[in-house]
């Protein structure tokens, strides 16, 4: 690829791509807790203009950070599994998927919440040992068709890098196709049209030697997209709003109450000199000096502040409710437990559930690509691919336990074994079982041997059933 083609593709994308990094940048940043509340201006009143509102507090409340942590737990604590009808081929996937699988899709989940899609890039290494990451979605601009489709033709991806010899920062480019990739930098700094050149990067085979193009075998972009749902929107843009509006009120009640603290002493026809000997006296005598001149209304008051409690507690809760329902989260107040049924658990789980299955229905999708990868890089046969998603919820065990024994009988062995609460592993909890049917058979056969050859003993030589 020559620079021109790459400077028209990279005028062309990043705009679009810079108000992307913008969306998901802020909702990284409520996602740690960093709201809007902590930098904005709330317009308080100064001490000149009002002496009552010296308080500036601003709290944040990690409402979108609770909300994409409660879907990615209920999803990935039990990651998915795959099966492609080979047991042999089976084991090879999850070998290839590693000891970080279940870390990486919690990554995932969460990159997908905030930047509306999440992206796996595959490679093969110097060993030829299949490797897969999850890549930071601020770093990827996909290039797909314009057809109903949107097959991905291509990634470019966008990263900095500190040069370790000049200290100096470049701006690296990276563009994959279906066949190679091609890798650019320019220093920080510069402009596009003048300080874009190649990036030798990649290492010639037999050869020592760098080249700025690298090809591979996958036979497609080896890019894989996890959209966070069917409109491609973050989790954050629903609920932003609110809690904006959650801290501003928070934060103003916390305001009040330190405000409430501080008793605002209003004098009238003080005799003193200044308000040093006015407290002084106070705190000394319990009583204070004023001058009653003729027409004059001489005292002290008391100044302070009324707050509507009442009020901003019913805002505070509606907003709360309004932020669960519009984030589709489980508002985990202690009032909403108890001794409940599992049809009751799973009704206070049913707006978790809408939302974990858009994004399983747009998962499942990416992670059959990578499986079929998998499958192509290791010669593996792979048509069907069957996939078992768990979810991780509180349940009602005792109910569950009751549901299984009632179902001897009905249903087999293993379904009753799957879904009994203390069974984390069917297949090997039947395979404890038939060990301890066995060990159990085997010290029964052992005692009726023993006994009859007990009793064969105890008969007489002249016994007359040993005798014809």
């Amino acid at each position: 690829m020559d620079l021109e083609t790459i400077k028209k593709m990279i005028k062309k994308y990043e705009p679009g791509h810079t108000r992307m990094v913008q969306q998901t940048m802020q909702a990284e940043r409520y996602y740690r807790n960093e709201t809007d509340i902590l930098v904005q201006n709330q317009n308080r009143e100064t001490d000149q203009e009002n002496p009552l509102r010296n308080a500036d507090n601003r709290i944040p409340r990690n409402f979108h950070g609770l909300i994409v942590n409660q879907k990615a737990a209920y999803m990935f604590t039990s990651p998915p599994l795959f099966d492609i009808g080979n047991e042999q081929g089976n084991e090879v996937i999850t070998d290839a998927l590693g000891d970080e699988y279940r870390k990486n899709c919690m990554e995932l989940c969460v990159n997908a919440a905030n930047a509306a899609v999440g992206w796996i890039h595959y490679w093969e290494d110097n060993d030829g040992t299949f490797q897969w990451a999850v890549v930071d979605s601020k770093q990827i601009i996909p290039i797909v068709s314009c057809d109903l489709k949107k097959k991905l033709l291509g990634v470019l991806r966008i990263y900095n890098e500190i040069d370790e010899e000049t200290g100096d920062t470049y701006i690296n480019y990276e563009y994959w196709n279906d066949e190679s990739c091609w890798t650019f930098r320019r220093k920080d700094g510069d402009t596009l049209e003048d300080g874009l050149c190649y990036y030798n990067t990649f290492m010639v085979p037999d050869a020592n030697d760098f080249t700025a193009e690298y090809r591979h075998d996958f036979g497609e972009v080896p890019f894989i997209p996890f959209p966070n749902n069917n409109t491609n929107t973050n989790d954050l843009k629903n609920i932003k709003p609110l809690i904006d509006v959650y801290d501003k009120v928070y934060s103003g009640f916390i305001n009040d109450l330190d405000d409430i603290q501080e008793l605002i002493f209003v004098l009238s026809g003080y005799g003193g000199t200044d308000l040093t000997s006015f407290l002084s006296e106070l705190k000394k005598y319990k009583t204070i000096k004023v001058d009653g001149d003729e027409g004059s209304n001489p005292g002290v008051s008391t100044l302070n502040i009324e707050i509507p409690i009442e009020a901003r507690n019913s805002v505070l809760q509606a907003t709360r409710k309004a932020i669960f329902e519009q984030g589709q989260g489980f508002d985990p107040q202690p009032e909403n437990f108890g001794n409940q049924s599992g049809e009751a658990l799973k009704f206070m789980y049913s707006l978790l559930e809408m939302k974990a299955g858009l994004t399983e229905t747009e998962f499942q999708l990416g992670f059959a690509r990578l499986i079929r990868a998998i499958c192509r890089h290791q010669g593996i046969e792979c048509k069907k691919i069957v996939q078992t998603w768990t979810r991780t919820s509180i349940k009602n065990d005792t109910e569950q336990a009751q549901i299984c024994k009632d179902s001897v009988g009905i249903v087999s062995k293993k379904t009753i074994l799957k879904n009994h609460p203390l069974v984390e592993d069917a297949d090997a909890e039947l395979k404890q079982l038939e060990k301890e049917e066995q060990e159990t058979k085997q010290k029964a056969d052992t005692y009726i041997g023993a006994f009859k050859a007990s009793k064969k003993e105890d008969k007489p030589d002249d016994d007359p059933e040993d005798t014809e």
